[in-house]
């Protein structure tokens, strides 16, 4: 297979192919992943509560996520891999900076991610100004889940109204992709609406570029209660290959996700 590259997922964004992504933490899911003919590979610091047993993904260290980058793109033939900047390593540009240069040389990752609006713009146009892409996250973020809970965003006029103001300033600080996390299906077809780029939705309805979903949750292996925007693959797959096969598939063709799957 030929390497996935950022000129490819744009191009499959205007021709209007759905991107279908998720996430790997190891190198033999990287490969059956990658196999799959996935387009992105998210190394994510949900890697904290699915394969380290944290409530949250907090604890997540810098180290750890370029130590399970390595390990994902030693796995990985083909897919374009995304590596989360954990809580913390974008504080300031400075660390954002160092944090994305060890997640990249280091540890090899063709992208890297990190959560939040207003607060990152100077952050993306750091790291774009010196060649890094950048995929950003709004939403539901996972790393602020202390102060504001896990909670649907922008069900209301003003905050979806700043979630897309938000997105705007962010694509025009350089982010390349976006990340849509738990947001109402109306307000996520509006920002993929107004934005130029792929937009990668979860827990967001059908209307956007692509999808991402947690590897564990796909293979029904989600310890506790499953997130309604998700789907168990394995339940009518005869094998793990089979089921990640028929998620790349269900991207692709549009019957995932369904009226099921939405959340707010």
């Amino acid at each position: 297979m030929r390497k996935t590259t950022l000129s490819k997922l744009k191009k499959l964004y205007r021709e209007g192919e759905k991107i279908a992504a998720m996430t790997a933490y190891d190198a033999s899911f990287a490969h059956w992943v990658s196999d799959a003919g996935m387009d992105v590979i998210l190394v994510g610091d949900s890697l904290g509560m699915v394969v380290q047993g944290h409530d949250t993904t907090l604890p997540v260290s810098l180290d750890e996520m370029v130590y399970h980058t390595k390990m994902v793109q030693r796995g990985n033939q083909q897919a374009w891999c995304i590596a989360d900047l954990p809580f913390m390593a974008d504080a300031t540009v400075d660390n954002a900076l160092e944090a994305s240069a060890r997640l990249m040389k280091q540890a090899g990752a063709n992208m890297v991610k990190l959560e939040g609006g207003r607060r990152v713009l100077p952050i993306v146009e750091a790291l774009s100004d010196l060649g890094i892409p950048v995929c950003g996250h709004l939403g539901l973020l996972p790393q602020s889940v202390e102060k504001f809970g896990y909670h649907v965003k922008g069900k209301d006029r003003n905050s979806a109204d700043r979630l897309l103001e938000e997105a705007l300033a962010l694509q025009e600080a350089g982010i390349e992709m976006l990340v849509l996390e738990c947001v109402p299906s109306v307000l996520a077809a509006e920002i993929t609406c107004k934005l130029s780029i792929p937009v990668i939705g979860i827990g967001s309805g059908q209307q956007v570029s692509g999808q991402v979903l947690v590897l564990h949750d796909v293979l029904g292996l989600t310890v506790g209660k499953t997130p309604k925007f998700s789907k168990n693959f394995l339940q009518e797959s005869a094998s793990v290959q089979a089921a990640i096969n028929a998620y790349v598939a269900a991207v692709k063709n549009g019957s995932f996700p369904d009226a099921s799957h939405e959340v707010g």
